[in-house]
């Protein structure tokens, strides 16, 4: 869920477009059930809930399926859920943040664990990656809503800190970051000027790439790969940089 933006939409074109949809399904509906036991159960009381259910409609989530995923969190039987994040280093130094929402820990460390060891990476202590890292909001839209300069202008009147752009036919469109305590505002503001954003959320930043090339690229993949297949994780950050010849070799 995060790298070099073209060989991200390459690797989504890989196949498996209804088993990942799925998995997606699950992950935002876990997210709407802790949301919602952790605080109120209306979206409107709720900004943490409101953006996991605005990201939910987003991505085509059926409406009682959020419902479902509501009332799952004031049902005594509901899971208890834990909010871990690991930090490590992969192939050709690249730095790793998972995010994982699990209802059991060790099983939850033992994948995460194994991914990175299969894949050639190691694990390392909390702080050991994210010092690399921006904690920042994020709002995404496709390229189809505004051009890059009408984005940026209404990023900058929203009181947005950045704007990157990719609008190639295959890019992901526009990504918006400002401040993490801004990001409800920030997200508001855009709204009402170009409707509901496809995804909001606080997220990590790179503050600098680390370039990847040759066999090292295939084999971070792979543990991209596995992270991001894995039930438990809910979302993957990393800081490659991967040139657009090397990407076509895995495409």
């Amino acid at each position: 869920m995060a790298g070099h933006s073209k060989f991200k939409n390459i690797m989504h074109r890989k196949g498996r477009a209804d088993a990942a949809r799925s998995k997606l399904f699950s992950k935002l509906s876990r997210e709407i059930t802790v949301a919602a036991k952790a605080g109120l159960p209306d979206p409107n009381m709720n900004p943490r809930l409101r953006l996991a259910v605005n990201n939910a409609k987003a991505e085509s989530l059926p409406k009682d399926v959020i419902d479902r995923a509501i009332k799952k969190s004031q049902m005594g039987d509901a899971a208890d859920y834990s909010e871990i994040r690991y930090e490590g280093v992969a192939a050709g130094g690249v730095g790793i943040i998972v995010e994982v929402l699990t209802d059991n820990k060790n099983r939850a460390a033992a994948n995460v664990r194994s991914y990175f060891t299969k894949m050639g990476g190691n694990l390392g202590a909390t702080g050991s990656v994210t010092f690399n890292y921006d904690r920042v909001g994020q709002v995404s839209y496709p390229a189809k809503v505004a051009s890059e300069d009408a984005m940026m202008e209404a990023a900058i009147e929203a009181g947005a800190d950045d704007v990157v752009s990719d609008m190639d036919e295959e890019g992901e469109g526009h990504t918006v970051y400002t401040a993490f305590e801004d990001l409800n505002d920030v997200a508001a503001a855009l709204e009402a000027k170009f409707g509901p954003a496809s995804n909001t959320k606080i997220a990590w930043r790179p503050k600098s790439q680390v370039p990847v090339t040759g066999d090292a690229v295939a084999t971070l993949m792979k543990l991209l790969d596995a992270l991001n297949d894995d039930d438990d994780v809910q979302d993957v950050y990393s800081n490659e940089e991967i040139s657009d010849e090397d990407a076509a070799k895995l495409g």
